[in-house]
């Protein structure tokens, strides 16, 4: 597995903010959640269960709450150029009989032969009335939006929801994509400094802040831009207030004569503001420079069938947030803090498994397991060793993760000192001089993620 992991990967993109429908009103989420599946092991099932069995469908709909009369749309799967399986619920909405403040989007997967594969959550959702008209405050930042979160970006014309397109990329290039939509690292960025060395900078947004949007998935960005609010069509050049949820913004590339991002269809291009002759501090848009931005969240759920013996659903799927380090040398123990945690779950480091104890759904702790578990030869290691880690279920399911785990002998040779490039074979003297220098209890144990 190690050598070749066999994951399946399962990413829910959706809005952070949801408004609610009132009556008989039906306010589906924009932009609609939506769900791709990717990795290598999705094609190893494939020739698993055979190609008839193989197709993936799902049904999404709100945390219940003890309610089973949730509505729920039934999602099929469709492959894209990439590979990946994409599927987006248009039409889900809450309503006001819900009084929630927060609630959560469930995913249950399924293969076409009934096998269950497992639900998944999305992240904590706002409910909001309608957006914020008044002028936010710093003081109250839950429907601000900070330099470095993710924002979606799309554009409907004359309000009507079929006329609705997203700020999208596809083959390298910005599209308007009434299908799919991608989420944008909002960065603010420094005005001193030219686009080449564009440092980015931290704090929530403000009207008037020259900001960069990249594509999350690709990396793809645009030249940087002004923010500008929009009223009634018009750019408004002399607002600085913070940036709020669903509020309708214009782009206006830095350092142009009144020229702002625009869609025409499907194109993405530039459109020359009016002046007004009458207010210097506004200029006229057209319909398709007007965005309505609102911030978007992510959430990866990875998991690998190739080793497991059962057919129980892979859920819940743990996710590894932080890793904390107490002792050190002999006795070193690993807090694993993160979400979905259970009894059943083991921490191997690499193939290498660790003594584990189950804490709390959000908590386990395991004892590092020694370096020579890595190899003979620790005891001469000039380098340090990174081995991944992986939490493993009963049953062989292999959860992995970004985090790594790094042993690192400490140096103890004086400043200056020159440290020899290989150790010649038939040097007695030399092994034993390293012997001492790097002992069991000389070892840094180092964390990256």
């Amino acid at each position: 597995y190690l050598q070749l992991p066999a994951d399946q990967t399962v990413l829910i993109l959706h809005a952070k903010v949801a408004q609610k429908s009132y009556g008989n009103e039906k306010r589906f989420f924009c932009p609609p959640p939506c769900v791709y599946l990717s990795g290598p092991g999705w094609k190893l099932k494939q020739e698993d269960l055979g190609e008839a069995g193989f197709r993936v469908w799902g049904y999404m709909g709100l945390d219940s709450m003890g309610s089973s009369l949730m509505e729920t749309q039934k999602l099929s799967f469709e492959e894209q150029p990439d590979s990946k399986g994409f599927s987006c619920a248009k039409a889900l909405y809450i309503s006001d009989a819900d009084k929630r403040k927060h609630f959560r989007l469930v995913l249950k997967l399924f293969f076409s032969n009934g096998q269950e594969i497992g639900t998944f959550h999305s992240k904590l959702i706002k409910v909001i009335s309608k957006p914020s008209q008044k002028k936010q405050s710093l003081k109250n930042t839950d429907l601000c939006i900070s330099s470095g979160s993710k924002v979606s970006l799309f554009n409907r014309l004359r309000s009507q929801t079929v006329s609705t397109r997203y700020l999208s990329v596809e083959g390298g290039a910005f599209i308007a994509s009434a299908r799919q939509w991608a989420a944008f690292t909002l960065h603010l960025a420094d005005e001193r400094y030219t686009r080449s060395e564009f440092p980015l900078r931290e704090g929530y947004i403000r009207y008037g802040s020259v900001v960069q949007l990249i594509c999350t998935a690709t990396g793809i960005t645009l030249p940087p831009l002004i923010i500008r609010k929009v009223s009634k069509q018009y750019a408004m050049l002399d607002v600085d207030e913070p940036i709020s949820q669903l509020h309708k913004c214009a782009f206006q590339f830095q350092g142009s004569d009144r020229m702002y991002l625009c869609l025409s269809t499907e194109k993405v291009i530039q459109f020359q503001a009016s002046p007004c002759p009458k207010e210097a501090n506004r200029e006229l848009l057209n319909d398709g420079s007007c965005w309505t931005i609102i911030g978007t969240e992510m959430v990866e759920y990875t998991f690998s069938e190739s080793l497991a013996c059962a057919r129980e659903p892979v859920s819940p799927v743990p996710l590894i947030a932080a890793l904390q380090l107490t002792g050190g040398g002999d006795v070193a123990m690993l807090e694993v803090q993160g979400e979905h945690f259970h009894a059943h779950l083991k921490v191997w480091f690499g193939d290498v498994e660790a003594e584990t104890m189950y804490r709390s759904p959000k908590s386990l702790v395991c004892v590092v397991p020694d370096v020579s578990a890595f190899g003979s030869d620790w005891r001469w290691l000039r380098y340090p060793i990174t081995v991944p880690l992986l939490l493993i279920r009963d049953d062989g399911l292999i959860y992995s993760s970004s985090f790594t785990f790094t042993y690192t002998p400490e140096q103890s040779l004086l400043p200056g000192q020159p440290v020899p490039s290989d150790v010649p074979q038939d040097s007695d003297k030399l092994l034993d001089s390293i012997h001492q220098e790097f002992t069991r209890t000389n070892f840094h144990l180092f964390m990256q993620s």
